[in-house]
């Protein structure tokens, strides 16, 4: 599946979220989404964790 459609189909939950359960289901959604997102990136070998937690001085080095 391209990206391309996986963002379109990202972008419909969006909307429906936000049409039918307001502006706080929307958030729920979108929080959700890139949530997934990270875990989808870490459990492919993509990500590693320690990335998002390294202090800016450690990232100097």
């Amino acid at each position: 599946m391209s990206m391309a459609v996986v963002g379109m189909i990202a972008g419909m939950a969006l909307g429906f979220a936000g049409y039918f359960g307001g502006f706080g289901a929307f958030l729920l959604v979108a929080a959700l989404g890139a949530i997934g997102f990270v875990v989808g990136r870490f459990l492919e070998g993509d990500l590693d964790l320690g990335d998002l937690f390294r202090t800016r001085n450690d990232r100097r080095r």
